[in-house]
């Protein structure tokens, strides 16, 4: 008989959040950069490893690199919260404010992480739909701030996995009915063209958390943060580790804002490949919803989803399989890749679909 405890009565063992990782030559499921940081990111890192204390701790105010992501944001250093990952973010976020007798509310489809990081902190979560159109509506948001009395409302523009990004109208609705904080998640947001940035103060309960995974092409850092009220920041850091930065990633991150410029190209160029693959997705028989992140949600016309999925997977293309997930029933993700990997994926589903 195993002595080992039982897990914690309210986690539900939930399953976590993962894509498939499978072997195929193109990889389009992850929403990752299909562009590569620049050389000169690479050769200053690789320099600036070689001064690196390795034998002492790591600075556990990560002040150099608040202050490159303040000065990119024009805010102050004591607005900004970095972490490993946006993720992290969000986990520190629901450690601060939620737990026991406290709800977070979610709009669905969205991240799915929203919930599984709020359920994981014993947090309730409670979960509104979206429109047909996976769109939001400022009074339904408003009523459902005020009947779930949420200590976190999580908005997500642009919304991940439908692209969709909100009108400013519904974000002025959640702060208007919200007692506890208003998270936008903007993990695409260089991708779109509003974000919730500007609203950031020290008197507003808005919270903006952003990663460098996607438009700086460094998903394997794992280095996001939050613009947040200074008093929010304050209580995020009582919740992080000790240390919880490495000096490696601090030093990273903080030479990647130093090529905002190339960053920005990068973005261009994948927001016009964006307008070509929704032109060429148009051309075949399946539903498109517009899309303002390198990624784009489809469904196949009278066509089993998963089904579509493994055909795909035959040609060696591998998409994100989001079939199955409640109000995206037999719908696909594809993120946005170079050219090349983009007309494998056309043909490939072409076929699959003929």
């Amino acid at each position: 008989m195993s002595r080992l405890p039982d897990a914690r009565a309210d986690l539900g063992l939930r399953e976590g959040y993962h894509s498939a990782q499978v072997d195929a030559e193109v990889r389009l499921n992850t929403n990752e950069s299909p562009f590569p940081p620049p050389a000169e990111w690479r050769e200053a890192l690789a320099a600036a490893v070689g001064d690196i204390a390795w034998e002492r701790y790591p600075d556990r105010a990560v002040g150099a690199l608040r202050a490159a992501i303040a000065d990119q944001h024009g805010v102050r250093p004591d607005q900004v919260f970095a972490a490993n990952g946006s993720n992290e973010v969000l986990q520190s976020l629901c450690l601060a404010y939620g737990g026991a007798g406290r709800t977070a509310l979610t709009f669905e489809p969205t991240y799915a992480l929203h919930a599984h990081i709020a359920h994981l902190t014993g947090t309730t979560v409670a979960s509104e739909r979206r429109g047909r159109d996976f769109g939001l509506d400022p009074g339904a948001v408003a009523d459902a701030v005020r009947r779930h009395d949420p200590v976190l409302t999580f908005l997500c523009s642009p919304n991940n996995p439908t692209g969709t990004v909100d009108d400013p109208a519904v974000l002025d609705a959640a702060l208007a009915a919200a007692s506890g904080l208003v998270v936008v998640d903007e993990a695409y947001g260089q991708f779109a063209e509003r974000s919730a940035l500007a609203r950031v103060d020290d008197d507003t309960p808005l919270v903006v958390v952003r990663t460098f995974s996607k438009t700086w092409s460094l998903a394997a850092l794992r280095l996001g943060y939050a613009i947040a009220p200074a008093p929010v920041v304050q209580l995020l850091e009582r919740v992080a580790l000790p240390y919880h930065l490495d000096a490696c990633k601090q030093v990273a991150g903080r030479l990647a804002v130093a090529h905002e410029a190339a960053m920005q190209e990068r973005v261009a160029a994948l927001v016009a490949e964006r307008a070509r693959l929704l032109a060429g997705l148009a051309a075949l028989p399946v539903t498109v919803w517009p899309s303002q992140a390198n990624f784009v949600l489809f469904r196949p016309e009278g066509r089993d989803g998963r089904e579509v999925w493994k055909g795909l997977l035959h040609r060696s293309v591998l998409v994100r399989d989001t079939s199955s997930w409640p109000g995206l029933e037999g719908c696909l993700r594809v993120t946005v890749g170079t050219p090349a990997e983009d007309d494998r994926f056309l043909a490939a589903l072409a076929e699959v679909l003929a």
